[in-house]
């Protein structure tokens, strides 16, 4: 057995900055486009809409649907969505091992509150002032779930915290 070899706790001891987040984020959002434009150019054709905002309560539950199954089910399978691969980020339970079924569902769902509550407050806000290009800052939002890692004794976002999940950095560098 090799000495300078990490031993799997430590392994799965660290956890990624929160640059290495935000980056891995920002390239989730790029393949999550592709998700979304495929299953609205489904759901358009399967439904003959012609416009954006025809049937948008099923629609929006659609997209919903397709983007939790794309996170459930990269989750389940590798620990990893590709981003997160890219990113040497795995998303484990709190023991280290492969999270369940509903662990995984849980995080999902609780991962959407806090950006949902930032929205409307733009929205709110955007409506108060009479200036609607203050809705832009609607994206950063998703980046509203940092905040509560930062008052986390272990770094947590909320939504981990409360799902029995984590997140931990598999880089080189992080395991010397």
């Amino acid at each position: 057995m090799n000495s300078s070899a990490p031993s799997d706790a430590t392994r799965l001891s660290r956890r990624p900055s929160r640059l290495r987040l935000f980056a891995c984020m920002m390239y989730e959002a790029v393949l999550l486009f592709g998700v979304v434009f495929f299953t609205d150019y489904i759901f358009d054709t399967l439904t003959q809409s012609r416009s954006g905002l025809m049937l948008l309560g099923p629609r929006q539950a659609v997209l919903f649907v397709a983007i939790g199954l794309y996170f459930v089910l990269c989750w389940r399978k590798h620990g990893q969505t590709l981003p997160m691969k890219t990113w040497n980020i795995r998303l484990v339970d709190r023991q280290g091992g492969k999270p369940t079924w509903g662990q995984l569902v849980l995080r999902y769902l609780l991962c959407w509150p806090i950006p949902l509550a930032g929205a409307y407050l733009v929205y709110v806000v955007s409506a108060s002032l009479g200036w609607p290009s203050v809705t832009m800052f609607i994206v950063v939002t998703p980046f509203l779930n940092f905040v509560y890692s930062w008052f986390d004794r272990n770094g947590l976002m909320l939504h981990d915290r409360l799902a029995g999940t984590r997140l931990v950095d598999l880089s080189p560098a992080a395991i010397q």
